[in-house]
Formats: structure tokens, sequence, C-alpha cells
């Protein structure tokens, strides 16, 4: 028996994900799929179209078996540590073959070079990222320049590794690769070359587009979805469960549905309580307050707080762990201690429920199916993790465009998919 493992957020479900899926199983020869999955909250610091239920139905009706939700302080993070969180609970479980990844390269030979000397951090590639993140460029950035420097001393060809750097999906598979290391994981990598589009593209470009250009797509047209054609680009389940939570009222949640609570919090509270906040560092604090006191639109926070340094994307995530009150000591805290203190079950099949009973005999972390069991677990950190998932579904149904679905506690209400 073989067991795939999968990361993913499906922000909406869409063809891509299906043709993933379905190559995932071809090339690994598995015959179960789990998937962890991104929760309400998602890795570019923005809601999720529609709740993580809604979307792991889609999923349980496309060919996955078990979904496990990726814990919000990973949701809401960067690569590397989203990347951690999930390969750690897909290792944690104690019933996965392999991880089968989309990237724009292909190959994991390639994508495994970088991540080989980005996990060890010889002592000169070090020094060469130090020297770039003084030049007041991103993270991202300086670590690319350092790579090509550091490669090219080595006599390694440079044209690829920049083709490479410049694509979001390659940078996530290096760092499922650096997570596999990092925890000596018996799981096996495995590729999937993205066809037909670049992640980012925001127009519609046939079969399979990107979750980007059909997000905008919906936007545009979530008064009248059902009048909006995406059957090309959308299996019709997933169709059908999107437009019945649009119908419900419970989407499409937008990160400007939050612009007035962010920016309550940040105007009634200290620069030092800003700076607490996760991925807050080198004087941000100062930069997100005074933007709150001049901007009126969630578009002009934005504006307001980015700048060469500090990418959209990282405001962003900033921005939502203010909202659901995730700190540098949660993060520290997390980390310290192995990272994910659970693997919290969203759905499974019939195959799926084989699948947990598997997992409950050979997984070295808690399988929680009853968030009511463990809120108030005796390991302080389990309990603050799932206190920040209630608190980030607490927040995210007051995006909700239906009064009746605004109320707390949905955590503890909402049952689990059962398919």
């Amino acid at each position: 028996m073989k067991v795939l493992g999968l990361i993913v957020e499906y922000n909406p479900f869409h063809n891509g994900h299906l043709y993933h899926i379905e190559q995932s199983k071809k090339i690994s020869g598995a015959e179960y799929v789990i998937c962890v999955m991104s929760g309400n909250f998602i890795q570019r610091g923005e809601p999720a179209i529609i709740n993580k239920w809604a979307r792991a139905k889609s999923a349980l009706y496309s060919g996955v078996d078990l979904v496990i939700e990726l814990p919000v302080p990973y949701a809401i993070s960067s690569a590397e540590s989203f990347a951690y969180g999930a390969v750690k609970i897909l290792n944690d479980i104690g019933i996965v073959d392999f991880l089968c990844f989309g990237s724009e390269n292909g190959s994991v030979k390639d994508l495994n070079l970088i991540a080989s000397i980005l996990f060890n951090e010889p002592d000169s590639y070090k020094s060469l990222l130090k020297n770039e993140l003084k030049k007041g460029i991103s993270f991202p950035a300086s670590r690319e320049q350092a790579l090509i420097k550091y490669l090219s001393s080595n006599n390694t060809d440079c044209l690829n590794l920049i083709e490479i750097l410049s694509n979001s999906n390659n940078i996530l598979g290096i760092e499922y690769l650096k997570a596999l290391k990092r925890l000596n994981s018996s799981i096996s990598p495995l590729t999937i070359k993205r066809v037909n589009n670049s992640y980012n593209t925001e127009h519609l470009t046939g079969s399979i587009s990107s979750a980007t250009a059909i997000r905008k797509n919906i936007y545009n047209s979530s008064d009248n979805f059902s009048e909006n054609d995406l059957s090309s680009v959308l299996p019709e389940i997933s169709k059908s469960i999107i437009h019945q939570e649009f119908l419900s009222g419970r989407g499409p949640v937008v990160a400007s549905d939050f612009y007035n609570i962010i920016t309550s919090f940040i105007r009634r509270i200290t620069p030092q309580q800003i700076k607490d906040i996760a991925h807050v560092k080198e004087g941000l604090e100062n930069r997100i307050k005074n933007a709150a006191a001049k901007s009126g639109t969630y578009n002009e926070l934005l504006q307001n707080i980015c700048t060469k340094r500090y990418t959209v994307t990282r405001i962003q995530r900033i921005l939502m762990n203010i909202l659901v009150g995730i700190t540098s000591n949660d993060l520290n805290m997390f980390n310290i201690y192995n990272g994910p203190q659970y693997a919290r079950i969203l759905g499974f099949n019939q195959r799926g429920k084989y699948l947990l009973s598997l997992a409950k005999k050979n997984t070295s972390i808690p399988l929680i199916l009853k968030t009511s069991d463990f809120i108030s677990s005796c390991n302080p950190l389990l309990k603050r993790m799932l206190e920040l998932e209630c608190i980030s579904t607490d927040m995210y149904v007051l995006g909700y465009k239906n009064p009746n679905y605004k109320k707390s506690g949905q955590e503890f209400t909402q049952n689990i998919i059962k398919i």
C-alpha cells in the first residue's frame, strides 16, 4: 500500500489541482491521497475565498481521501515556515510514502541542489547573504543573489538557477525538500511540471488557469456567479460548492473585508505591541502604526507600509497575524518544540477513514477530530495553537455577507466533512 501526500490551498479547487492529483497518483503509484491544506487564511496573507470546510469538500469529491488542516501560524507564514509545518504533519502521522508538489522546473534534482545549499548553509554562502541583506533589499531577492554568487564561484550554471528562483512554486518546492532534510524524513519527494500558466497570471488561459486569475474572475462576477461560465477551468463539483457558499452569504471573503478591524487594532495598540506580532522586525512597527493613522482603505494601508524591502506579501501576512493575534513568541515556542502540535482532521471519505485507522497506530502527534476534546489540553503549546485556530475562524466569519453565519465558535459546531 502506498500513500501520497500533497500540500495545498485549493483557493479555490480548479482543474490544475485535479491534474496535480491525477498525475501525482500516476507517477507515485499511490492508492491513497492525503492532503495538508491551509485553513481559512492562506500563505499569501489573504483570507481564502471560501471557508476551509467547503474547500475540503471539493477536495474529497475530487480524488483526495483525507484532508488535514495546516495550523494558522504556519498557513500565513514565510515559504520556509509554511513548508516545514506541512511536511512535519505528513511526516509525523507516519503513513505517508511520497510527497508530490508542482513546480515550474519539473526536476527534483535541480531543486534539491539548491535545497542542499540552503539547508547546509556553507560559511561562504552565509557571508554572501549577509552582504546582500545590507543593501536593503527583500530577503528573497537577497537570497537569490547570494545563491547566484555562491554557485558562480563553484562553476555552476547560474542561468538555470535564476530561472528556478524566479518562480514561486519552485521556491516552495525547495522549501519542501529542505524540510524533508531537516526532519530526516523517509518520505520520497516527487515533482510535476506546471502546465499552461504562471502562478501569478491574472487572466484565464484555458482549461488549466492560475488560481489568481480564477479568483479575480470570481471576485468580478460574484454577484451573478451562477451566470459566469467557469466550467472550463473549475470541476463541476467545485463550481457547485462555490455557488452554494455564495448563495448562503459565506463568500467571497476578501482581505478588504477586515480593513476596519485590522486598522482599529493597530490604532489602539502601541508600537511595542505591534513589534511583538509575528514577522514584524527592523522598526517596521512604527511604519505600520503611522500607515494606519493615515489610510482610509485596505489598499492604502498596504501601499503606505510596503517598500522595496517589505514586499506586499510579507505585509499582508503581518496584517493577518495582527487580525488573529499571532506573536513572534508564539512562533518561536512552536518552532522550539517541533512545530505543529497536532493533525487536525477537516474531512475524509471511506478510504480516508481507513487511513485514519492506520494513522492512529503510527502517529507521533495527536489526531484531532473534535476540537472540544483538546481545547483544554495539558500541553500548553497545543492549547495555544488550537486557540489561535479558533480565533482565526472567529475573525474569518466576520467577512461573510450573511449575518446569520458571523457567530463565533464555529470551530466547535462545524462537523467534519464526511463523504
